[in-house]
């Protein structure tokens, strides 16, 4: 059996919501229709693995004809170069979606875990990787000597940090506050915690999932700019890639080159949303909880493309038995009943073991670390980045606040609207996608035009890279509220504070939690490269932790950057213990559907 409803006006078929599953017979100009629909959905799969494997290919070269420091800017390679970082991209979100079902769902369902991965989550969302890019790819290169794949996995490293975080977030809030009665009927049939995942938790979770990993995409690019041009070991590397092109033209200041990367980055951006994320979030749609249809859906010419065509059906058939064996082998992970009663001797002997062992790891680990700041700088090197961190948590709680009261209101209006959401959506996946830091020497002229410091101006550079997780959480929060409710609210004459009170707040809160989350950690990550800009041969530092850490990195000082990742991480644990957490465990108990 399963929970998910198949798509308007279509019968049910092996792939739900894919193709239509009818066996009645159509006539012949339609059969003609469909000839010319597979036709085309064929030769696109044949095309898009050609494509993976040709770039694949040239991405294992040996060092010897591997792209060196210099980079071709000629406009014409620019094809070629976007290919090669969209493969890079769409590989860190491959990594970052089974990253997020292991790590999510170990989080939710084991109470002594998520004791430990949840706090450990919100440190690795404030580690600043670009910090860290250098030694991470000697890392690589180690494991691939001689070869540019060493370089490709680094590349891909980067970018999976920036998808991997919100999408973990997103999908650890939605296995918390599964609605009760889909955890209550999945376990009156008794399915094991393979079909349970499968058929009830990633459903429930589906439409937050896919909106926060349309966003990590989109900021995934602001990495791979950074990521396919670094130095390791005093030897500069320059991947092919669009980013790579861009940090070339910028840097010889060819400006019409400039004009040509940001030109192909906005068509990547609208060429990806319009074939993957537009057909991914129209269908997503069919996850929605509620018991009516909604009057508007969203639609996709790509996905009603896929569903008149009859590839998606082979396909399935011929991947039947794989998956009917996979769901047998699932099997080895139990049923989805309710955990036997434990004494609560046991449990608290238990507890104590896994808090001796856990604590013990993370004591030596700081022991450790102690003694090699002591040895080399002393451990009053924290002073300094503790008091400047609290300038960074002003900016920090600052940019979260506005970005709340700014974006909420819009993403929930995008939200609640499938025809503003068809319109919305690939405008606000171009501004998110677009890098960041192509922005800032723009931020910066008019900060230098207007006279404002760079302290109060490091919050707007702060937020170009971190406000749309608040947007995208508030836009999938809201349309996951059932429509039902909606026209219940509707039919009641609730408007105004009222219907924000009792529909709009109690359905969005989850979803907003997450991106506020997202958003706070992106915001301390976006303070190294916001609190110290260049511009015209100016440089403007602001007074803040990320200018700290982004000077330790570039004098290669590690015992500084050590204490100022370290301070970082101490504030952003704090903040979401203190904040978050609370937020998440009220989220939980008042607010799931």
């Amino acid at each position: 059996m399963t929970l998910q409803k198949p798509a308007p006006g279509r019968s049910r078929s092996p792939l739900p919501g894919l193709y239509p599953g009818s066996g009645r017979a159509r006539p012949a100009s339609r059969l003609g229709g469909r000839v010319w629909t597979d036709l085309v959905v064929a030769a696109a799969v044949l095309v898009l693995l050609y494509l993976v494997l040709r770039l694949g290919r040239d991405g294992a070269v040996r060092f010897s004809t591997a792209p060196g420091a210099a980079v071709d800017t000629d406009p014409a390679r620019l094809p070629y170069d976007a290919a090669r970082s969209l493969l890079r991209m769409f590989a860190a979100l491959v990594l970052s979606v089974v990253f997020t079902f292991g790590y999510a769902y170990a989080a939710a369902r084991s109470r002594r875990l998520e004791r430990v991965l949840i706090p450990a989550l919100d440190i690795l969302q404030s580690v600043p990787v670009l910090a860290f890019l250098s030694l991470a790819a000697s890392g690589f290169l180690a494991l691939f000597p001689g070869s540019a794949l060493g370089l490709e996995c680094a590349a891909v490293f980067a970018v999976f940090t920036s998808q991997a975080w919100n999408m973990t977030f997103a999908f650890y809030q939605a296995l918390v506050s599964l609605p009760r009665e889909l955890d209550e009927l999945s376990r009156s049939f008794g399915f094991s915690r393979w079909t349970r995942f499968w058929k009830v938790e990633l459903p429930s979770g589906m439409i937050g999932l896919v909106w926060n990993g349309m966003l990590g995409f989109g900021g995934g690019w602001f990495f791979l700019v950074a990521s396919e041009a670094i130095t390791v070991d005093g030897r500069r590397y320059a991947l092919p890639g669009v980013g790579s092109y861009a940090g070339a033209a910028v840097a010889a200041g060819d400006l019409g080159r400039v004009g040509w990367a940001i030109a192909t980055m906005v068509v990547l951006v609208v060429g990806v949303n319009f074939l993957f994320w537009r057909p991914l979030t129209a269908w997503a749609e069919r996850f929605k909880n509620e018991q009516s249809e909604a009057t508007e859906v969203q639609r996709s010419v790509v996905l009603d493309l896929l569903r008149r065509s009859r590839v998606p059906a082979a396909l399935g058939r011929a991947l039947r038995p794989a998956g009917r064996a996979l769901n047998r082998a699932g099997r080895v992970f139990g049923t989805a009943d309710r955990p036997p009663a434990v004494h609560p001797g046991r449990r608290r002997a238990g507890d104590l073991a896994f808090a001796l062992v856990a604590g013990g790891i993370v004591l030596w680990g700081l022991v450790d670390l102690g003694r090699y700041l002591a040895d080399r700088t002393g451990l009053g090197v924290f002073g300094e980045p503790l008091l400047l961190g609290l300038a960074t948590l002003a900016r920090v709680v600052v940019l979260v606040a506005v970005a709340t009261v700014v974006w909420v209101p819009i993403g929930v209006r995008i939200g609640f609207s499938p025809r503003l959401t068809r319109i919305a959506q690939p405008v606000v996946q171009v501004l998110a996608g677009f890098p960041a830091n192509f922005l800032f020497p723009l931020v910066i002229w008019l900060l230098l035009r207007t006279g404002v410091s760079i302290d109060l101006g490091g919050i707007l550079l702060m937020a170009l890279g971190s406000q749309w997780y608040i947007l995208f959480n508030a836009i999938a929060g809201a349309m996951a509220v059932p429509a039902d409710l909606r026209e219940a609210m509707d039919d009641l004459g609730v408007r105004g504070r009222q219907r924000w009170r009792r529909l709009i707040i109690p359905g969005v809160f989850p979803a907003y939690v997450t991106g506020g989350i997202t958003a706070s950690g992106g915001a301390w990550n976006a303070s190294i490269v916001a609190e110290v800009v260049t511009f015209g041969g100016t440089t403007l530092t602001a007074t803040g932790l990320g200018a700290y850490i982004a000077r330790a990195a570039e004098r290669g000082d590690h015992p500084h950057l050590l204490a100022g990742v370290a301070v970082m991480s101490l504030y952003v644990v704090a903040l979401n213990r203190l904040l978050w957490r609370r937020l998440y465990r009220l989220a939980e108990r008042r607010y799931s559907l």
